[in-house]
């Protein structure tokens, strides 16, 4: 427990001490941003983690958090990539950025994505969020999918089913 205090502290004096410029540099067809979750661990305990932002391998010994991004395109829909973000003392670091092609496939137009949980960090290692998406901007109602990611890194995008 005291390990995720000593986290929570790092990523908000991370955010504090960013300079306001950092904000400039956010693309404005970045439609909706979520972070949450969790992972520990080496890239070894977290799959699809085999290399980082720059193609090197990632030599990543930790813990971090997830970053889902839908990023808007000319036509109005969106792709949607799931980032695995390292909590470093320095600050934030992007390991890697992977595009949901289960979202690309489909063409979504993005409406929303809502965390699992606002509460804050979670007990156990992984991460969900709900896309709430249009595959014609006509049609109603919208849809729901679920991005999930497992304790073992394992990761899932699927219709959610009620």
């Amino acid at each position: 427990m005291k390990r995720l205090v000593a986290i929570l502290v790092i990523f908000l004096a991370a955010a504090f001490a960013a300079p306001a410029e950092d904000i400039d540099q956010l693309p404005v067809t970045a439609t909706f941003v979520v972070s949450g979750g969790y992972w520990q661990g080496g890239v070894d305990g977290v799959s699809g983690a085999a290399s980082g932002s720059n193609g090197a391998t990632a030599a990543v010994n930790g813990r971090g958090y997830y970053k889902l991004v839908a990023i808007r395109q000319p036509d109005r829909t969106a792709l949607i990539y799931l980032q695995m973000i390292a909590a470093e003392e320095s600050g934030p670091r992007l390991v890697e950025s992977v595009e949901l092609e289960e979202f690309t496939a489909i063409k979504p137009f993005v409406t929303g994505i809502q965390p699992e949980s606002t509460s804050g960090v979670s007990d156990t290692p992984g991460f969900m969020a709900t896309v709430y998406l249009r595959t014609d901007p006509a049609r109603n109602p919208v849809e729901e999918w679920t991005v999930l990611i497992d304790e073992l890194g394992d990761i899932r995008v699927e219709r959610a089913s009620n």
